[in-house]
């Protein structure tokens, strides 16, 4: 089955703003970079200020801080941390130690603890900005595009020199879906803050191709910092206008100049991307909680801009959700092997990354590429902070369709509030409960994805006395489906989907229409096509079975929360 390409995927795209490149925020950032870094800075402390007022509350923050960071570093250390990370730990550490040994005057004591917190703050602002350039970000863009669209010729074509012809283009192998001309046309009125799932390492420089193919400007985007150990990632990522995000920094300190930094940037204008998921899942699943911490740096930003006088709908920001769809995913074994470990729990682990070389990026890059499967990228309806949907014009509209005025939910007896942290946090869970919705709404159903739940759901019922991990000790020969029970629960399953998507609760993939033999093959045949143990396979007896019990369960997960299970 050909993959239908709609018209506005095909065409080359005009760029959204007018003015160019120069006139895009993040180019007036990265002019003013040490500026902004200094901005952040000095915002944070007031705010870091703010939640510890005592002079002993912010001794207890300065310490918890050094305490968390000497742990990280010795139990978790990345090629990317400063050489002099360590001494500079050590010498906070002898300031508070000076502190509490000698008990200076309170006004020395004071002076310390503001000296050793701009040191921190500072240095933690200028690690997460971006260092976005223009020359870069076009070069960055044209290499992307030209070594994607290679590889792509590469697996159409034989002969080594095909890999230099351009039959083929990256729309072919990348579909983008859903409300794209709302997008466009709403970046140029308002700011639009991107949020994908997140399954994948790759999703970052996936994601920053489809901004370009779609002739958005530039959007700033919260990038593990594990990624910038590896050189090609971390050239790529900083030219496309990437700010660093380090998982493995959990202090108050750190965090509150994170969101900071997000609020300051959205409030300038800048376009911005952040995975609400936080990390990449884990289990395989869409998204179900969503971190709140950068959420919240939206209705801040909002807020802030109605406090300046920013009240036109056209000067509003839009949330815009966006799911992105794979028939495999490189880091699936490991993910799912630390989902399993961590379920219910909150305990730290050393992460296990695939992508820890320039390598294996590349050689990922390759394989990828040269097999036939495909990438979807869903863009949802865009959005007001509250979660309400908006129009083309920016206008929000309650659930009754009803034209509101966002300004009002934050104002009282006619006039802006200040901050009330109560308040928007109420709004922060309101708009996660609204992007998690509409995560699931324009996911868009692959074959892959239903042949994978189908086997799993049959295996659980089969063996519906065990529990989860029993079923997952179960021996290969007890692993079996005969081809005809199936089909009959594929089908079942498929006229569900069907019925969903004619509703609107979920998207489905051109190759989930027509025949239902075709569909499975295909299903099977893409599934986790990069593993060696393969998560389906039909054996000699021509069963149903897999190679990988682990592995089913991550590529089944994609479909949990539709209540499909009831059908098999």
């Amino acid at each position: 089955m050909k993959y239908i390409v709609p018209d506005y995927v095909k065409k080359k795209y005009d760029q959204v703003l007018p003015g160019g490149m120069n006139e895009w925020p993040v180019v007036a950032l990265s002019q003013n970079r040490e500026e902004f870094v200094q901005a952040v800075a000095e915002e944070s402390i007031s705010r870091i200020k703010a939640l510890a007022p005592t002079r002993e509350a912010l001794i207890e923050e300065i310490e918890t801080t050094v305490f968390r960071e000497k742990l990280r570093i010795k139990r978790n250390p990345w090629a990317v941390d400063p050489e002099d990370e360590e001494r500079f730990l050590n010498s906070i550490k002898a300031r508070l130690l000076d502190i509490s040994q000698n008990n200076p005057p309170k006004e020395e004591i004071d002076e310390m603890l503001d000296e050793m917190l701009y040191e921190i703050v500072f240095r933690y602002s200028d690690e997460i900005a971006g260092n976005f350039k223009k020359t870069r970000y076009r070069m960055a863009r044209s290499l992307v595009t030209f070594g994607f669209a290679r590889l792509l010729n590469a697996s159409r074509a034989r002969g080594f020199w095909s890999i230099f012809k351009t039959k083929f283009t990256l729309q072919d192998k990348i579909h983008i879906t859903g409300e794209v001309e709302q997008l466009r046309t709403l970046a140029r009125k308002g700011t639009i803050i991107m949020v994908p799932t997140h399954f994948s390492n790759l999703d970052s420089i996936l994601i920053g191709w489809v901004i370009s193919a779609l002739g958005l400007p530039a959007f700033i985007y919260g990038a593990g910092l594990n990624l910038f150990n590896i050189k090609i990632f971390a050239y790529f990522m900083n030219s496309l206008g990437a700010y660093k995000v380090d998982r493995r920094k959990k202090n108050a300190l750190y965090l509150e100049t994170l969101k900071t930094y997000s609020s300051m940037a959205i409030q300038r204008g800048c376009h911005s991307l952040f995975f609400p998921g936080g990390t990449r899942s884990r289990s395989g699943q869409i998204e179900k909680r969503l971190k709140l911490g950068l959420l919240s740096t939206a209705i801040e930003a909002q807020r802030v801009n109605y406090q300046k006088g920013k009240r036109d709908a056209l000067e509003k920001i839009f949330v815009v959700p966006v799911t992105l769809n794979y028939n495999f995913v490189l880091e699936a074994p490991s993910l799912i092997s630390q989902y399993l470990k961590l379920q219910g729990q909150e305990r730290y682990y050393v992460e296990n990354d695939e992508y820890s070389t320039s390598y294996k990026i590349s050689a990922f890059l390759v394989k990828f590429f040269t097999k036939g499967s495909h990438i979807s990228v869903s863009i949802g309806k865009a959005m007001d902070v509250l979660g309400n949907y908006v129009d083309i014009q920016g206008n929000s509209y309650d659930k009754n369709n009803r034209v509101i005025d966002t300004q009002e939910y934050f104002t009282q007896d006619g006039r802006i509030i200040s901050q009330n942290q109560q308040r928007e946090d109420e709004y922060t869970r309101m708009l996660s409960e609204r992007i998690v919705e509409e995560f699931h709404r324009i996911n868009k159903v692959f074959a892959s994805h239903l042949v994978a739940f189908t086997a799993f759901e049959i295996f659980r019922k089969k063996y519906s006395k065990l529990d989860l991990y029993n079923l997952l000790r179960l021996p290969e020969e007890d692993l079996f489906i005969p081809i005809d029970e199936f089909k009959d629960t594929f089908n079942r399953l498929l006229a569900k989907v069907h019925q969903m998507k004619n509703e609107g609760k979920l998207d489905i993939s051109p190759y989930l229409m027509g025949d239902p033999d075709e569909m499975i093959e295909h299903g099977m045949k893409n599934v986790g096509m990069y593993h060696a143990k393969r998560p389906l396979i039909i054996d000699k007896a021509g069963n149903v079975t897999t190679q990988d019990l682990n592995l089913l369960f991550y590529y089944h997960n994609r479909l949990v929360g539709y209540n499909l299970e009831k059908y098999v």
